[in-house]
């Protein structure tokens, strides 16, 4: 199910509240997540019960690119069907490393569950960067803050209001993270 939203306040996620306030016009999309189904991963659910291609869809990760843990996170924008590529993030960031952040601490900094993580609407902001290949698409969908919850966004509109560099930080794979 989709419907358009424009510049009109919303009393629904710290995502959509961000995109209303920062007026952007995007397009909510809802499903219903399984639980059960997830040896397949929230992007690719999604994608199947919205009909829309895989590709076009991006999941959002925060990474550890700090030498204590926890102490320089970076969010992360890449194709569902793809993985992240941590060196190509810790290059981006001038970073000697990086890592997958720990789930309580990802979800304890953007104020989202793992799953429903959208790169709109952290409690602690954090640099971004996406994957060079949403340039392909005119809209992309990305997690409107919780499961079942996408929103479509133009890329342009991602990269404004979140300062977000562009990168190539995916790599093939079939399987999220």
């Amino acid at each position: 199910m989709a419907r358009t939203k424009k510049n009109h306040t919303s009393s629904g996620t710290a995502a959509l509240q961000e995109l209303d306030s920062a007026s952007i016009e995007y397009t909510v999309f809802t499903y219903n997540h399984d639980a059960d189904h997830m040896d397949q991963g929230f992007g690719l659910e999604g994608a199947a019960q919205l009909d829309v291609p895989a590709d076009s869809i991006f999941k959002t990760l925060l990474v550890d690119i700090g030498e204590k843990p926890g102490q320089n996170m970076v969010t992360v924008i890449v194709p569902v069907t793809c993985h992240v590529n941590l060196k190509a993030v810790a290059a981006t960031f001038h970073a000697k490393k990086a890592h997958m952040a720990e789930p309580s601490i990802a979800q304890r900094q953007t104020g989202y569950v793992v799953g429903g993580i959208s790169p709109f609407g952290h409690k602690t902001q954090h640099d971004t960067v996406l994957d060079e290949s949403a340039q392909l698409y005119d809209m992309i969908l990305v997690s409107g803050g919780k499961r079942g919850l996408s929103v479509g966004v133009k890329p342009i509109d991602l990269i404004t209001l979140l300062n977000a560099k562009i990168a190539s930080v995916a790599s093939e794979g079939s399987h999220p993270r």
